[in-house]
């Protein structure tokens, strides 16, 4: 049995020491609705409550808005125009910031709130609503706030808006007293990604590697004590972003090249940056007791094809009482790099392993990397692997390494009875004489699943069919949105020269659509049409599902044309949502347990980071979406993905999330909204095995993992999610 007085302590402070704040200033007197504040004459405003100032906030982040549309005020005809402030000024002629509490819903009143809390969430709002150039000018004010969180929330906000123009206000934060401040203003000058920005950093992390040196190599703990070390780690993070090398070896290499730290962050920036010239750390940090820190740098090395490491990385592979993710690394980077022997080794190990399992997936496309005729034959015994992922591996493999003897063994197999496989081999033809293999992939192409039709039509267009452009025209009117979404790529792909009025038709077809993936992908394709794609995108600034607005906004951009999306963003849940005790008020920090063959795993969910995403995951997990389901994605050492009804990576519950992109670092066990763009969740969700800090700021962050590790390291491709409950404090279901 789960012990419930652990699962549903998640302590209530875990999400109300936000809301402690604003609870104690209200019964302290602040004036709020319940204060007693007096009536005052004339037409005044009541001072809103806490309670409504944050529904407010939450609200207008949802809704992308910074405030409520007013109705035009009535015109006298008699009267000389003047201009009035949408906004009332920050400062008070010739004094400081007015602090009073905001008396409607406007994130601009709101960032002058009275209460320090209110005016630090307002502050994460408006870097997520994504209005630029105002939203801007509101938090570069916020970042003189005499409150710490304020300055940190404005900073990140500012990062999230990525306007160059906010780097310069950046910078003085970099010498905040605060070193939170300072690290969410790191953070934000990587988001921006002004380069320039690269050597102020560098200079205000001057004690950085003298602070890595004193850190274990797995040391996962966040926030690290003392706070500075949280300072060195943005700093690490942003210069991958900023892309400067010699910036970044100034933190991270001693004199001689060699890493001053075997701390897992400092092995990422050097892998993540991608530059030659961090091949040499990298082999060091191979040599690692960590294990973190040995993967990344063997996965680095693998990437660059180093054969300097290939020893290191047999050994390694070798080992059964190495730990999976650095077995899964060490085997990649033999495939990439060694030759037959490593063959025959990694045919050895292969006997060894459960079939399906990771490790043997790993190995098998690795065997497929190596491409030495002796292993064919055990790879195509693949072929008969209960396992549908085992089964895809191998015809992946089997190509690679012997194409005219996987076609000949191809002819004499029968259709595979899973349609991923079907799919896989769609995939894997592709790359194949297009003689030999369109007979096949025109089969495929009217597989009565309709989910292996992309691959086929992909494959297809490929090895270049001659009746291609019927085949796509066809396929934009087909039933299933996926397959039209693939063609709408392909023929922006293939430049047919009724193009345009196909993809504008194809948009006009998606709006019977649930989903918005056919619509999205019918407004990205025409937009490399230049400006004959204007009329659709205009179409597409007003459309039902705000991230294909958003992006029919970008798009425009992007073509030299000044475009905003239609706001307010759309609602799926009542105004009143945002104002409920559910929200507010959880009596307890929510935990999911999710079920599986191999066991259960627990998630504390954060309500403070995402709480509208959070309340969406509960709701989903409440009507059963998730049950059955299977794990339709699992890439070793990186995550596991699920959450989709389709099962094919496209699915989704027929609506889109807001992204809650906040600071929180994607560590081991942290639980994120999967989507194909940026504010396009919807149910799939992951659970990375590894900390991930590429996502950071870039993913919904809305949980951790805090039960059923074993489990977690155990799952493999196709396992089933059998079911997820909630415990929120009083009952599982």
């Amino acid at each position: 049995m789960w012990n419930m007085s652990r699962a549903g302590r998640g302590n209530r402070g875990e999400y109300r020491a936000w809301m402690a704040a604003l609870i104690a200033a209200a019964v302290a007197g602040v004036g709020c609705a319940t204060g007693g504040t007096p009536a005052m004459p004339g037409a005044i405003t009541p001072v809103a409550s806490i309670d409504t100032r944050v529904s407010w906030i939450l609200r207008l982040e949802q809704q992308r808005i910074l405030r409520d549309a007013q109705p035009p005020a009535p015109v006298d005809p008699t009267a000389p125009a003047a201009a009035t402030p949408r906004t009332p000024p920050a400062t008070a002629p010739g004094g400081p910031v007015v602090m009073a509490p905001a008396r409607e819903p406007d994130l601009a009143l709101l960032l002058r709130d009275s209460e320090p809390a209110i005016r630090a969430r307002a502050a994460t709002a408006v870097g997520r609503v994504g209005i630029v150039d105002e939203g801007t000018e509101l938090l570069r004010g916020a970042l003189a706030d005499p409150e710490e969180v304020v300055r940190a929330n404005a900073a990140f906000g500012l990062g999230l808006l990525g306007s160059r123009d906010a780097a310069a206000d950046l910078l003085p934060l970099l010498a905040d007293p605060s070193f939170t401040v300072r690290a969410r203003a790191v953070d934000a000058l990587g988001l921006i990604g002004d380069a320039t920005a690269a050597a102020s950093i560098v200079a205000a992390s001057g004690d950085c590697p003298a602070w890595f040196a004193s850190l274990l190599p797995d040391d996962e703990e966040y926030p690290k004590t003392p706070e500075v070390i949280e300072v060195c780690r943005s700093a690490l993070y942003a210069l991958v972003r900023l892309r400067d090398f010699d910036a970044l070896a100034r933190l991270t290499l001693d004199a001689d090249g060699r890493p001053v730290s075997h701390w897992w962050p400092v092995a990422w920036a050097l892998q993540r940056i991608d530059d030659p010239r961090a091949l040499p750390a990298l082999r060091n940090l191979a040599t690692s007791a960590g294990v973190y820190t040995t993967a990344i740098a063997l996965r680095g090395l693998a990437a660059r094809g180093d054969a300097e490491a290939l020893a290191r990385a047999r050994e390694l592979a070798r080992s059964a009482n190495v730990d999976f993710k650095v077995r899964t690394a060490a085997i990649a980077l033999v495939g990439r790099v060694g030759g037959s022997d490593d063959a025959s080794m990694l045919v050895e190990m292969l006997f060894d392993e459960p079939p399906g399992s990771p490790l043997a997936l790993q190995i098998v496309d690795a065997l497929g990397e190596l491409r030495q005729p002796d292993s064919f034959n055990v790879v195509l015994d693949g072929l008969a692997s209960p396992q549908p992922a085992m089964r895809a591996a191998a015809l992946r493999a089997a190509a690679r390494i012997d194409p005219d003897g996987f076609l000949f063994a191809l002819s004499g197999l029968g259709r595979d009875r899973d349609w991923s496989v079907r799919a896989a081999l769609a995939e894997v033809l592709a790359d194949l004489p297009p003689a030999a293999v369109t007979p096949a992939l025109v089969d495929l192409s009217d597989d009565e699943d309709a989910r292996v039709h992309p691959a086929a039509l992909r494959a297809l267009a490929a090895v270049k069919v001659p009746d291609l452009a019927e085949r796509l025209r066809v396929a934009l009117q087909a039933a299933d949105y996926a397959e039209r979404a693939t063609a709408a790529e392909l023929v922006a792909e293939a430049k047919l020269p009724d193009a345009v009025a196909l993809l504008d038709e194809a948009y006009t077809r998606g709006q019977t659509d649930t989903a918005y993936a056919a619509r999205m992908a019918a407004v990205e394709a025409i937009a490399r049409f230049g400006t004959e794609a204007e009329p659709t995108l205009r179409r597409a600034l007003a459309d039902r599902d705000w991230a294909v607005r958003a992006r029919a906004a970008s798009l425009l951009r992007e073509l030299g044309i000044d475009a905003e999306p239609l706001r307010p963003a759309p609602l799926r849940v009542a105004e009143s949502f945002f104002s409920s005790d559910a929200l507010l008020h959880p009596a307890y920090s929510p935990r999911a347990f999710i079920e599986t063959r191999r066991g259960i795993i627990e998630v504390a969910l954060d309500l403070v980071a995402a709480p509208v995403t959070v309340a969406t995951f509960i709701e989903q997990v409440r009507s059963g979406m998730f049950n059955g389901l299977r794990i339709h994605r699992l890439i070793p050492g990186f995550v596991i993905q699920t959450g989709d009804p389709r099962g094919d990576g496209t699915g989704g519950p027929g609506y889109t999330q807001r992204d809650e992109l906040s600071p929180v670092p994607f560590l081991r066990g942290s639980i994120g909204m999967a989507r194909a763009a940026f504010e396009t969740a919807g149910s799939q969700w992951f659970i990375t095995t590894a900390p991930q800090p590429h996502l950071d700021a870039r993913y919904t962050n809305f949980g951790r993992v805090v039960g059923g590790w074993e489990v977690l390291d155990q799952l493999a491709p196709g396992d089933v999610i059998e079911r997820v409950r909630i415990w929120d404090g009083f009952e599982l279901r």
